[in-house]
């Protein structure tokens, strides 16, 4: 196991890294910009380090700022969480070459699967079914155009580099799709420094299940089971469960086995998320795969038992993943809210500004993972994601309940939050029932 290791993130990653290292013994090092001096859970660290000015160029996104925090706190290895770095071939390739080991998939591996158009080929060599769509990056507006007339419309343009929403476009026609092609281009570019777009088939009313795995320097590879994700708004999820609702056994066993078959044939190593659309047979298609830990992982964890953030650090230094797949089992159903800070009556406008009074939840089946606390500020510079609420319960019945009750209890003034959406989402009948779709929270709010 490492001794000493860098986190180069912020917030709740950052401070639930640093957990999982306190309870290996393994020191830990946070590094920050000026936006988070004096955050309560750089405090937890060993040691903490700035990295220059709030914007994130200049700090979280600044490698030559990073490499020299690492180099002087003289750590082994990077963690590069979620966002920012995290699927940074780049930086990746960087750390290495420095003799810093970098706690995610070797680079071919990265590329293979996070680069979207290349994943999109290693899945056809696998033979897992895809959303038809481009072969490769679109270059020229003229080939957008001829393809989606082949496609028929609608169609979803993509970036090849990016998650979250961001360089995506659902478009109904050519008009729509020549101007949108090239805010998605500008989109990318400015998110990730990197404008290539693909075009693909868009599948109506799909659900978006995902698939929890991990693999190791041995050629092992294993699933945690599969996440259900399609409660989004504008591509960005709000709520994540386990196990998905109103999908068979049958579907689920070979998502799964799908999710592991495409790993092992990138040669991948650490934690990572296969994703998928699944139509209203129950058909599904690959669409994406995530080289990094996810902000839903804490489902996997609670239903599993399992850290996966400790399997990270395990199989980056080496070990093998010493637990069989039949070992793996689910326990009952989870469920995870994203408290953002955002108004939802003011169409979800960023709400900044000093936490007053933060009343957390508890009880039996509560997990809160968060960097919030009374007196902490929310500044404009960052994700408006403050908390994540995570709930187990026997079966996806009970978890509801519980979830419904810890938001309840839940309080974080005078900003506005998202708690009062997501209550007003659990009490909606086709939630409840498990009857809802990517596009449902648009439709419906």
């Amino acid at each position: 196991m490492f001794s000493r290791i860098l986190v180069a993130n912020r917030g709740e990653i950052a401070l639930r890294i640093i957990r999982a290292c306190k309870e290996l013994g393994v020191q830990v090092v946070a590094v920050y910009s000026e936006a988070d001096r004096g955050a309560h859970y750089l405090d937890l660290a060993d040691d903490a380090i700035c990295i220059g000015p709030a914007a994130p160029s200049e700090s979280y996104l600044n490698i030559a700022q990073i490499i020299s925090a690492a180099e002087v706190a003289n750590v082994e290895a990077i963690h590069p969480g979620y966002g920012f770095l995290a699927e940074n071939s780049h930086f990746a390739e960087v750390c290495r070459s420095c003799k810093i080991e970098f706690i995610g998939p070797p680079v071919d591996a990265m590329n293979a699967l996070g680069d979207k158009a290349a994943a999109r080929r290693l899945v056809k060599e696998c033979k897992v079914p895809t959303v038809p769509g481009s072969n490769g990056l679109i270059e020229e507006e003229a080939d957008a155009v001829k393809l989606a007339g082949e496609l028929g419309y609608p169609v979803i343009i993509k970036a090849s580099a990016g998650g979250g929403g961001r360089g995506m476009r659902v478009v109904h026609n050519e008009a729509t799709l020549r101007s949108q092609l090239r805010a998605a281009v500008a989109e990318a570019e400015n998110a990730f420094g990197d404008g290539s777009v693909y075009l693909e088939k868009f599948i109506e009313q799909p659900r978006h299940v995902e698939v929890q795995i991990l693999g190791d320097q041995h050629g092992n590879a294993v699933h945690f089971f599969e996440r259900d994700c399609s409660l989004q708004r504008r591509h960005q999820k709000l709520m994540e469960e386990t196990p998905s609702p109103h999908i068979s056994d049958k579907t689920r066993g070979e998502l799964c086995k799908a999710a592991v078959k495409l790993v092992k044939a990138a040669k991948y190593v650490g934690a990572g998320t296969v994703e998928f659309l699944v139509d209203r047979n129950e058909n599904f298609y690959f669409i994406e795969a995530n080289a990094r830990i996810q902000v839903e992982h804490p489902v996997s964890e609670l239903i599993t038992g399992h850290d996966l953030i400790k399997w990270q650090l395990r199989v980056a230094c080496g070990e093998p993943i010493d637990v069989k797949q039949t070992d793996i089992k689910r326990n009952g159903a989870a469920i995870e809210c994203r408290i953002n800070a955002e108004d939802p009556a003011r169409n979800f406008a960023p709400c900044p500004g000093t936490i007053t009074r933060f009343i957390p939840p508890g009880g039996r089946g509560v997990r809160l993972d968060t960097h919030a606390y009374a007196g902490y500020t929310i500044g404009p510079r960052y994700d408006s994601m403050i908390a994540k609420l995570i709930v187990h319960g026997q079966n996806r019945a009970n978890a509801l309940s519980i979830m419904r009750r810890a938001l309840g209890e839940f309080v974080i003034e005078p900003i506005k939050t998202t708690i009062p959406f997501h209550l007003e989402i659990l009490n909606h009948p086709d939630v409840v029932k498990g009857n809802f779709d990517t596009g449902f929270l648009e439709r419906v709010w």
